[in-house]
Parts: structure tokens; sequence; C-alpha cells
């Protein structure tokens, strides 16, 4: 009876820090997603395949070595035990990463059985496992644990592939991961899932941004969080703070259920404006749309009022799948959101994938790259491959009969991408209208991203050929400053306020009001209240950003002064220290409250 209670004690607090992506606050039990989970595919390779299938392996460890190397710097930033409980783990695997008895019997397996990769390292994870487990020492059975994190590591860099399904959780469960990609973001629903935390990551990566869309509190950058973390704790995830609280007090578990009731009260008060014009004290209309990222958000996106779709991410219709949608499947999700918009704009972005956003049936399109953000991706794709692009711009055209839809182009850097896309556009219309389908009429209007400085710097030249301009911020700040927004040991680098960045945003807004073209901003600075009053102070008219946003940057808008937005807007593009602009901005929002 006392071993019960023992073993049934509760285990105490602690508090793990964290980068806080999604702001938030959700309370539930911890889901721990294992390696494990992935699909692993199992075959037989041809025996001219076996040294290609060597260099893949080769590849994926190199991957794993790189991972585990940047969880050893950030292990330093820890205090006391678990700093050196955590380097002597991570230690140990880098050593099982180079030349050991593991990668060399994975290898040996692939020459002797012609098994694939993925194959290789199941079956040679297991054997050694199995020996560590019957042996007598405890010590050294329980390094099988260690062995089969190590493989799965390997796994998981050789199959680039999202996790399988988040059914079946508890309501309200918290995923714990150490890597949680876009494709993994996509599977998970709000309704049932309240947040998660994973070890890597950055606030600016494509997963932090799809978060945030989904209005699912998360942390990333917590390095002991996978040690720390058991299946069933349960969990405080604060991810405006960059919190993790692992089996809570009473006490804080009080106040953050208090914070909890706060957050919806302040929530009903905000949804009061949904019907109120976003419109500056003195009159000038500002106009607020959404950016989408998955089909799900079309409710929350009419219950917040938005006027239009800024942005629609075309990337879920080739997430975790292994073929390619085709025109028609297109066409049927578009149509949906089209016609759910009731006459409001829905500006759909063409495939932007490459870099993290890479999609698995994608795979056979896009080749290793160096560094894939300045490679082969976006715009530059879909021309290379038009078997790519004909489709989605026939379903676009499809869509477009059902009400107003515009087409975005993402890193556009030239005029001649912008009419090679035209001239692709007036193809598939002329083939459809042939076959007696119906289509948008007029065109839809085509519209630039900009989002490389080049872009920015070109924008006079663009907006000949452009009907509108898209600022993506997030791209922007990253090329502007080469600066990873994804890498989790740069990521408090990465800033929009950089007297650079703002440059640029001037000289496109400057550029589409000369060309007389509409200009929006559709990076994340749309979405936060502390940015609006510069934004419009610069001239722009409309902003597009995640539907949870929308409240907080209309209450903003109804207090601002334009023509006072206007001055304090030169008085920041007068500045050259990043300090000194967010000291301008914020004092100008102070003012405000």
């Amino acid at each position: 009876m006392k071993t019960d209670k023992k073993s049934k004690k509760r285990r105490e607090e602690l508090i793990l820090e964290g980068l806080g992506v999604a702001p938030g606050v959700a309370i539930g039990p911890a889901h721990v997603r294992e390696a494990g989970d992935l699909q692993v595919p199992e075959y037989q390779i041809p025996a001219g395949r076996v040294k290609a299938e060597k260099v893949r392996l080769g590849e994926a460890i190199d991957k794993a070595l790189r991972q585990v190397g940047k969880l050893k710097a950030k292990a330093l930033g820890i205090h006391g035990l678990a700093a050196e409980e955590l380097g002597y783990l991570l230690e140990a695997h880098g050593q099982m990463l180079n030349s050991s008895r593991l990668v060399g019997g994975i290898e040996r397996r692939i020459d002797s059985d012609r098994r694939n990769a993925e194959a290789a390292v199941m079956a040679e994870i297991s054997a050694i496992a199995q020996e560590f487990e019957a042996m007598e020492d405890s010590y050294l059975s329980a390094r099988a644990e260690d062995v089969r994190e190590v493989g799965h590591r390997i796994l998981r860099c050789l199959t680039d592939e999202a996790y399988h399904g988040f059914g079946g959780l508890e309501k309200g469960s918290i995923v714990i991961a150490e890597e949680i990609s876009p494709a993994d973001t996509a599977l998970m629903d709000p309704r049932q899932i309240g947040g998660f935390a994973c070890v890597l990551g950055g606030a600016e990566g494509h997963t932090a941004i799809m978060a945030r869309s989904l209005g699912m509190p998360a942390v990333v950058g917590v390095p002991d969080l996978l040690p720390t973390v058991r299946s069933g704790d349960q969990l405080i995830i604060d991810g405006t703070n960059g919190l993790i609280i692992v089996n809570p007090t009473a006490r804080r578990l009080a106040g953050y259920e208090r914070r909890l009731k706060d957050i919806a009260r302040e929530a009903r008060s905000l949804a009061r404006l949904r019907d109120v014009p976003a419109e500056t004290r003195d009159g000038q209309r500002v106009t607020l749309q959404v950016n989408m990222e998955l089909p799900r958000e079309l409710e929350q996106t009419v219950e917040t009022g938005a006027e239009g779709v800024g942005l629609l991410r075309t990337e879920f219709m080739y997430m975790n799948r292994a073929d390619l949608p085709g025109e028609e499947e297109q066409y049927q999700a578009l149509a949906q959101i089209v016609k759910a918009m009731r006459g409001r704009p829905v500006t759909v972005r063409t495939l932007d994938v490459g870099g993290e956003k890479l999609a698995s049936s994608l795979g056979e399109h896009l080749g290793e790259a160096a560094n894939p953000a300045l490679g082969l991706r976006a715009i530059r794709l879909s021309l290379k491959e038009p078997k790519l692009l004909r489709p989605q711009l026939a379903a676009m055209l499809r869509a477009g009969a059902h009400g107003p839809l515009r087409i975005l182009l993402p890193m556009i850097t030239t005029p001649g991408e912008i009419r090679a896309v035209r001239k692709e556009l007036d193809k598939t219309a002329r083939r459809l209208s042939r076959r007696g389908v119906a289509i948008a009429d007029p065109l839809p209007p085509v519209g630039a991203m900009i989002e490389v400085p080049g872009a920015a710097l070109a924008a006079d030249s663009l907006a000949q050929s452009a009907d509108f301009f898209a600022i993506g911020t997030n791209d922007l700040t990253m090329y502007t400053l080469a600066i990873d927004r994804g890498e989790e040991q740069v990521a408090h680098l990465f800033n929009p306020l950089h007297p650079a960045v703002l440059r640029l945003i001037q000289f496109t807004v400057e550029a589409a009001l000369r060309a007389r073209i509409p200009v929006s901003v559709c990076g994340e600075i749309a979405g936060d209240p502390r940015f609006t009053a510069l934004l419009v102070g610069l001239g722009v008219r409309e902003l597009s950003m995640t539907a949870k946003a929308i409240p907080r940057v209309k209450s903003r808008i109804l207090s601002i002064d334009m023509h006072a937005a206007g001055r304090r807007a030169m008085m920041i593009m007068e500045q050259v220290d990043s300090g000194r602009i967010a000291a301008l901005l914020d004092d100008f929002n102070e003012m405000a409250n």
C-alpha cells in the first residue's frame, strides 16, 4: 500500500523557459510526441542504388549531428544539474552518430540486405537495443533508450516527413516534441489541442506563424523539454511569456485560471468591434483582412468581421501527402473559401515552397540546395515547372467565377516573372474557355509579393507590371538582415524595426502610391498593434493578419489620428538606430492609451 502511494506521489512543479511564439494560455495534459511515431517505409533497393542510399544515410547523419550541436549550444544556457546531465546525454548521442557500431551496422545492412536506409536504421537499433536490454547490468540495459533516440533522430532526418495525425488525444492536450514542422501544425485541431512546445524553432518560422494563425499558444527553443516532461503531466503553456510549467502548484494553477477568465472577458469586449468600421479618429479608412493557412480558419475569419482574405497560402493542399493535388481538387478547395467569403475579396498566393516549407509531395521537383532560402523556391519553382503552375492557375480562374479573387506571386524579383505568369494565365484562360468552363471575368488581378530587398528597391519597375503589391515583412526582414527566421540561435536578432527594413517598406509603399496600385502589408507586423500607427503613417491602407489579431488592430486604428501618425512615421524614418526607433514608436503608442 505504501509503495502504491509513493509511486503516485505528485511530482514537484518545474518551470521551463523558452521563446513564446504564439500568445495565449492553455492548461492541459502533456502528450509527448515520440520519434517512434514516424511511419517508416521498408523496401528492397537495386544493387545500383546501394551507393546512393549510403550517401543519403550520410547526409541524414550529418544533419543529425548539426542538430545535436545546436542542442549542446543551447544547453550551455541552462543552470544547475540539468545542464550537466543534458550535456552528458548529448555528448553520448554525438559519439553514437560518429563512426559508431550503430552507423557501421546500418551501412552493412544497406550493403548486404539491400534495404532502404530507413528500414536498415530500424533493424539495427532494434538489434542493439535488444542486446542492451538482455544485459543484467541495469545501467547498460537502460542505454537501449539512448540507442533508440539516436536512431529515431536519424530516421527523422531521413524521412523529413510530418508526424501522422493527432487524433485520439485527450481534449486540451499540449503536444511536446523536439521539433514541430508546418505540416505537423496543419494536422492540429485547436478545438482538440490546447497548444504545443518544442525544443527547436524560432519566432518567425512558418510553424510559429501557423500557430498564431490557429490561435494556439506555442513555445519553442526549450532545450530541457524532452528530458523533463512526461506524457500525462499536467502542464500550463504560457505562449505570451514563453513558459512551460510542469505539474503546477494549486496556487499557480488558480492564478492562470483567473488569467484565462480575463483573456475571455477581453475577447468578448473586443468582439463588440466586429461590425465597427476600421476608421481613424479623423475619418481615414483602413481595410483589415486575414492571412489564412488552412480552410478550417474560415469560421473564425467570418466571425471577426474580416473584409476579405489578404493572403491565402495554398501550401495546405500539398502537405502530408505523397502525390500532387490536381486541378479539380484545388478548384474545390479554393471555391469553398471564395463562396464562404460572400463577395469579399480573396487573395490567393501561388505555391510558395522551399526551405522549411518543403512539402513531401514535391520532392521530385526539388533537389538538395546548399541554401534553400536562396534556391529554387516560390515563383522560381512554378516557372521552372509549369505542370505545377498551370493546375493552380486553372483552379484559381475557376474559383474566381464564384467571387472576387486576386492572384499573388511570391518571391518576385523582376517584372519578367510577372509577365511570364500573365502569359500562362492567358493561355490557361483560353484553354478553359474552349472547354466551356466558367472562369473569372475579367481575369483576376495579378500582384507581386515584395519580400526581397531587390524587389523593394525596384518597386517602381515592378509596379508597371503588377496590379497590386503585398509586402511580406517576415521574409523581407530575413533577407535584408541575413537572419534565418527559423533559427533559434539568431532569432533574437530578427528585427522588423531595423532602419533598412523600414526604408524598404517605405520605398515600396511610395512606389505603389505613385503607380496608383493598392499596397498591403501581410507580414506578422500587420497583426501587431504595436506597429499599426507606423504602417498607416507610412501610407499603408490595407493590413492582412491572423483572424485573432483583427480586433486588437482595429481597436488601435480607432484611437489613431492619421496626421499625428504621419508625423511620427516621418520622425521615425529619420532615425538610424533601432533602439531609438522602438522608443519613438512605443512612446507614440503609450500616448494613445
